[in-house]
């Protein structure tokens, strides 16, 4: 199973003994009983029926409970080097991280320098809100055991799967770099205030209203050794001049902004095409699509999930779809 269900269809799965992986509003989520499952925030959803939908009343279910032997842990934000740690040796850590917590930020910042973080597969995403309670609530991550919810730490299902088989994670970036300016930043941050455009230091919030980038639509790609990483703007704060991003940027990382996307829906379809749904698990896809490509209501493919406030693939990313396939 890995679909829209009813609350009251979650409770009874979760009352007779299934594993499940949950996302869906506060209200839903509130509602459900102890067991063996981890949740996370958000009301926005990728469905076979009707492309990307905004629901408060119903809950996405992934079922872990055929796989293999699952178990279920938690880790404040100082406790993240325990996500890889405790890893299976074959499998993957199923993890929903709040956004904008401390766990958010360090995990970001610090999950890549793990030994072993492009070893064990990590994948979930970022729990978040509906864009309209912005300001009045806050994404929330659950611990099934004990039905508690949490604002600051990570949630996991170790996935321990059968030596037949292999867990994959994949990735479907929509954005390529443009030709444009070469950008490197001084430190590793989710605020910047000033950044090295072609060698020379400038404000980064001025650079950006000069270049017409400031609406936040295009991410930032970053080259990492070839592969392309996206990092999202949140907001420009005009009071201090630190421009918020949703992922930070490293130094040493050469950044350019990105290319137009034109037709979102049509991109998601060329690129999803010839995806085999046979062992797909899941996936999520970024609130950051869904909004700048007008995804609602519309049908980009096969997968289905969660439209989170970020992606985890091993890190941390941005305007990214991810699915993890059992093979």
């Amino acid at each position: 199973m890995n679909e829209l269900i009813t609350v009251a269809k979650a409770a009874e799965m979760i009352r007779a003994g299934s594993v499940l992986s949950l996302a869906g509003p506060e209200s839903a989520l509130d509602q459900l009983p102890a067991g063996n499952w981890i949740g996370g925030t958000i009301p926005y959803f990728m469905v076979d029926a009707g492309g990307t939908v905004v629901t408060e009343g119903q809950v996405f279910a992934t079922d872990l409970t055929h796989l293999g032997q699952v178990q279920i842990a938690s880790y404040g934000a100082a406790e993240l080097g325990g996500i890889v740690g405790n890893a299976p040796e074959n499998g993957f850590s199923l993890t929903i991280i709040p956004a904008f917590s401390q766990a958010h930020q360090r995990f970001a910042a610090e999950a890549s320098n793990n030994p072993d973080a492009f070893l064990k597969p990590t994948v979930g995403w970022i729990s978040g809100i509906h864009l309209s309670d912005a300001g009045s609530a806050s994404p929330k991550v659950y611990d099934g055991r004990t039905a508690t919810k949490h604002q600051d730490a990570a949630v996991v299902a170790y996935v321990s799967l059968p030596a037949d088989k292999l867990a994959s994670i994949e990735i479907v970036n929509l954005f390529e770099p443009g030709d444009g300016d070469v950008l490197h930043f001084a430190e590793t941050s989710f605020h910047v205030k000033e950044c090295i455009v072609n060698g020379q230091t400038v404000n980064f919030a001025q650079y950006l209203r000069s270049k017409g980038l400031d609406d936040g639509k295009l991410p930032l790609v970053g080259d990492f050794a070839g592969a392309h990483v996206n990092v999202s703007l949140q907001n420009i704060d005009d009071a201090t001049g630190v421009v918020n991003l949703y992922a930070p940027v490293f130094a040493g990382v050469d950044y350019r902004f990105a290319k137009p996307v034109g037709d979102y829906a049509a991109a998601f379809r060329n690129r999803l095409a010839d995806v085999d749904s046979k062992g797909l698990l899941t996936g999520c896809n970024c609130i950051l699509n869904f909004l700048y490509g007008e995804l609602e209501g519309k049908a980009i493919g096969g997968v289905q999930g969660p439209a989170t406030f970020g992606e985890i693939a091993y890190q941390l990313l941005n305007q990214t779809m991810v699915t993890i396939r059992i093979d």
